[in-house]
């Protein structure tokens, strides 16, 4: 087998145990300076550690990962690989989104470094998976909202009917209630007594 086959084969191998969250075979395949161009958690350029942290907590938060080579080209001591990726996001939360059971599909590019049959150094362009978790985040987040003014509309509502339908006519007097809560629902209450018939109530 070529140099390049080897490779183009090294890649593959370290592509699917990351996508699988085989964190052994990672471990293995991964040169100990290695350090990824592409950032992954908020970090700029990752390092061997923190390229293993991103790929242990994308395990944990996906099933059924899969991963399809559409095309690989070799060159020198660089492999770049397109691939396409799924997974259902069905086990626990992903760059802050919770779990929604869909299945996720992207694309990705990776370049790879190859030094002494390790992997060595990653360049990685738009990945799409980034992407849809920001819209799946921005639809929770929209979903939480809608939520939110649902359950201050019942309370709205509640509070509303408990207030007076009717203001009592006395000879003299014009009553003008004003009610307006300081934001979406407040705390105050008014209604009207009559003293006198309250006061024979009382007295039985």
């Amino acid at each position: 087998m070529s140099s390049a086959e080897e490779n183009k084969t090294l890649a593959r191998r370290f592509m699917e145990a990351r996508i699988k969250g085989d964190l052994e075979a990672v471990d293995e395949i991964m040169a100990s300076d290695f350090v990824s161009r592409t950032p992954l958690l908020s970090v700029q350029e990752p390092d061997r550690e923190d390229a293993i942290r991103a790929i242990a907590q994308l395990s944990r938060a996906i099933s059924n990962p899969s991963i399809h080579f559409e095309d690989q080209v070799a060159e020198a001591d660089k492999v770049v690989s397109r691939i396409s990726g799924r997974a259902t996001h069905d086990r626990g939360e992903l760059m802050g989104v919770a779990p929604t059971g869909r299945e996720l599909s992207w694309m990705a590019i990776f370049i790879h470094r190859i030094s002494e049959s390790k992997i060595a150094e990653e360049w990685g362009g738009s990945l799409g998976l980034s992407e849809i978790l920001r819209m799946q985040r921005l639809e929770q987040e929209i979903s939480e909202r809608e939520r939110i003014e649902q359950e201050l509309k019942v309370a709205r509502d509640i509070q509303q009917a408990s207030l007076p339908k009717e203001v009592p006519t006395l000879e003299g007097w014009q009553i003008t209630p004003y009610y307006q809560p300081a934001r979406e629902v407040g705390g105050d209450f008014y209604d009207f007594f009559d003293l006198e018939r309250f006061a024979r109530l009382l007295i039985g």
